[in-house]
């Protein structure tokens, strides 16, 4: 199933102490996860029952009328959703935000090498390496996208059985996770029942390696933009760099409706000041990567003013630079910026 609401249940919740913060260690990604997360979210498709691994600070089978706001933080290219649980705990404890009016939510996208490593039943959703980044299908006989995994999140936390008060959504990644929450923004299914709810939706995109165009215009040696020779790299305008090939999930609309929708979307941008090296060991060194610029400040700074060029009007997106930082998940996530941009506390003032 390429998209949707589906229907999802799940079982008992656990809260981890606000250690081990998200200090990216970047051996070769492809290894087993260490930690599967405890709660089982439970997605009913046409090809039948899916479960799905996920961290929550409270039990969404029960009634939470006190939660207002709900931040999904998503793990990096090491799926390692129990680093990043903590270090939202500690974002959250950092920003001052109340435990029983936020529930923190970290979805753990598990590959095909997790499954046999952890002995894990066939109906756990799994994924072909990377693909979970891009919202390619499932392996296994429940073909859904990642992304719709988070559509399912979403209409969960739409129910207002279950969460009457719910004001605010925000989607939060640093690096491998930044791409998920970028372009997830870019094609999200869910988006229009939280509208009908009344639930704002904001999204806080930390120093991918890269990004989605919408044309096939990248950056040039002059400062500006102007078409890329498809000679030097011709998958450049692929997805998930750009529109061409994109996947079951993405294909129900083409670039124009895709970029407007995304145009609309309130979206802080952020980058470590420091993350400028171009052989970074995360860093994608793909020719569609290079072609959007040397390394992630570049590629950050690029993107944005290609947004703005397109959209001169009405453009609700922010970029900011976090002075002094490198890749680095932990001090990325919880820069005061991501905390305002997170929790609604303080400003991007760094």
């Amino acid at each position: 199933m390429a998209g949707g609401t589906l229907p999802i249940v799940a079982l008992p919740f656990l809260a981890l102490p606000t250690t081990a913060l998200a200090q990216h260690v970047y051996a070769p990604h492809l290894h087993p996860v260490a930690v599967i997360a405890p709660t089982r979210l439970r997605l009913d498709t046409p090809q039948g029952a899916a479960q799905f691994p996920l961290y929550l600070s409270a039990d969404w089978n029960v009634p939470q009328p006190r939660i207002e706001r709900a931040v999904i933080v998503i793990h990096g290219k090491l799926r390692n959703a129990d680093v990043y649980y903590r270090t939202a705990l500690h974002a959250r404890d950092a920003a001052g935000a109340d435990p029983a009016t936020t529930l923190m939510i970290a979805p753990q996208f598990l590959a095909t090498l997790d499954m046999s490593a952890h002995d894990l039943p066939a109906d756990m959703l799994h994924w072909n390496e990377n693909g979970w980044m891009g919202g390619e299908p499932a392996e296994g006989s429940v073909p859904i996208s990642s992304y719709a995994v988070l559509d399912a999140i979403v209409a969960r936390l739409a129910d207002r059985h279950l969460f009457p008060r719910l004001k605010q959504i925000v989607f939060a990644g640093h690096s491998g996770g930044a791409q998920v929450v970028q372009r997830y923004a870019v094609a999200s299914h869910g988006l229009r029942t939280l509208a009908q709810e009344g639930i704002d939706v904001s999204y806080l995109v930390s120093s991918p390696s890269s990004y989605v165009y919408f044309d096939d215009t990248r950056p040039s040696a002059n400062g500006g933009f102007a078409p890329f020779d498809a000679a030097q790299c011709a998958s450049f305008d692929d997805w998930k760099y750009g529109m061409r090939k994109r996947p079951p999930y993405v294909n129900d609309r083409g670039p124009e409706q895709l970029e407007a929708a995304y145009a609309s979307r309130r979206v802080t941008y952020l980058v470590g000041g420091n993350d400028d090296a171009p052989n970074q060991a995360a860093l994608d060194r793909s020719c569609p990567a290079e072609a959007q610029g040397p390394q992630r400040v570049a590629r950050a700074e690029s993107y944005f003013h290609y947004l703005q060029a397109r959209h001169p009007e009405g453009f609700n997106q922010h970029f900011h630079v976090v002075p002094g930082v490198g890749h680095n998940g932990a001090r990325m996530l919880t820069s005061s910026c991501a905390l305002a941009t997170m929790f609604g506390t303080g400003s991007c003032q760094q």
